[in-house]
């Protein structure tokens, strides 16, 4: 089995991956809502418009719906003319929309007026036509009604609160680091679970163990993009790496792109990609608790595990890149990654073994470190879950 997916991984990385269609802008009003959101998903995400058809018909339209009602939540903390406070109204208004105690129309309304071209096109598309989306939502059953509006409501309270520490001056520390990805991805990854839950029985069984990893989960591919895209996040005046594992460092985090090449910072890199190879190991135990007959499910798990992986290799082979564009992975490296899946899914021997094949250059951190606070982890999922958001 080794020869043949080294064989077949390389025969995907020297081939051209099969492009997915360009998204343009068209006239939409003849499609129906589930093929709009579909056509939606290809504008503003082409990873997800890979990704999600892998799952069965009785999750594909939910977790695609949930998807566009996250983005629509990152795109209003990402519009720069939009104050604070405006964001933190289109967000409270935006999670009441989605309970259903608003007009989508409204909403969308106003604030696709308030929108600049600085937000790409694709969204704004998808801003103009909320309503659209949320009549999918209206229509899922209420355990998965309101396990996608408790992830968009901790969302976007979580987002918004971390909007107002925005700065070059980086968080405080490690802790501050896993609050924001549990914000910011960490709830998707237990939306999801209890989306797995209420679809297999077989998964249900497993739900608290489950839903304890999706939280390292979404860390782990959070923190992959927050290295990827360090630089970006400077130009537009933020920094999320923690200020305590550069503590020692002669410089402060705002001069952060003067010193790329210092042993200082790549050693405090080092120690944040050991973290984040860590929580992605959580992804895997994550992924092998998925029954191996839910071949859609563990596609959709090893995809974005087997990206976030190479793309966090190329980081670590670049410490000084000074461009996200320098580590991102290539279309063939996807497409090997689609190939490497088909190999493993149905063996979690197989799964483990190419896990640890990728993984086995990556920074190791200390053995029997925990990746979090158990308890705050514990209390995070149960406020999730209770809808309490205090």
């Amino acid at each position: 089995m080794r020869l043949r997916a080294l064989l077949l991984i390389e025969q995907a990385q020297t081939t051209t991956a099969t492009a997915m269609p360009h998204w343009i802008s068209q006239d939409t009003s003849k499609m129906t809502d589930e093929a709009y959101q579909a056509y939606s998903l290809q504008g503003v995400s082409r990873t997800f418009a890979l990704t999600i058809p892998q799952l069965p018909d009785r999750l594909r339209v939910q977790v695609g719906n949930a998807y566009l009602l996250c983005r629509i939540t990152d795109t209003i903390e990402d519009e720069a003319v939009l104050t604070i406070d405006q964001k933190q109204a289109f967000a409270s208004e935006f999670v009441k929309v989605v309970k259903g105690e608003q007009s989508a129309d409204t909403f969308a309304t106003s604030l696709f007026n308030q929108l600049t071209d600085n937000t790409p096109e694709a969204e704004r598309d998808l801003i103009r036509n909320t309503a659209r989306v949320v009549r999918l939502t209206h229509g899922f059953t209420l355990p998965q009604r309101r396990a996608i509006e408790h992830c968009v409501e901790e969302m976007a309270t979580g987002m918004i609160r971390y909007q107002q520490q925005q700065s070059l001056d980086g968080l405080r520390d490690i802790k501050d680091l896993s609050d924001y990805c549990y914000y910011v991805a960490g709830v998707v990854g237990i939306m999801l679970t209890e989306l797995f839950c209420e679809y297999s029985q077989e998964m249900a069984a497993h739900r608290d163990q489950m839903l304890e990893l999706s939280v390292s989960f979404g860390q782990g591919l959070q923190m992959t993009n927050i290295l990827k895209d360090i630089w970006e996040d400077q130009q537009r005046g933020a920094c999320w790496l923690p200020r305590s594992v550069f503590a020692s460092c002669s410089f402060e985090m705002k001069d952060l792109a003067q010193h790329r090449s210092d042993a200082c910072y790549q050693d405090g890199l080092e120690e944040l990609i050991a973290l984040a190879s860590m929580h992605l190991a959580n992804a895997l135990e994550y992924t092998l608790l998925v029954p191996a007959k839910e071949k859609g499910i563990r596609k959709f798990c090893f995809w974005a595990l087997g990206m976030a992986l190479l793309t966090l290799r190329k980081i670590n082979r670049h410490r000084d890149f000074s461009c996200g564009q320098h580590v991102k992975i290539s279309r063939r490296q996807v497409k090997a990654t689609v190939v490497a899946t088909r190999l493993v899914h149905g063996s979690n021997r197989r799964a483990r073994w190419l896990f640890d094949r990728v993984a086995r250059e990556l920074p190791q951190g200390p053995e029997n470190s925990t990746l979090t606070d158990p308890a705050s982890a514990s209390n995070k999922i149960e406020q999730y879950l209770s809808g309490s958001h205090k």
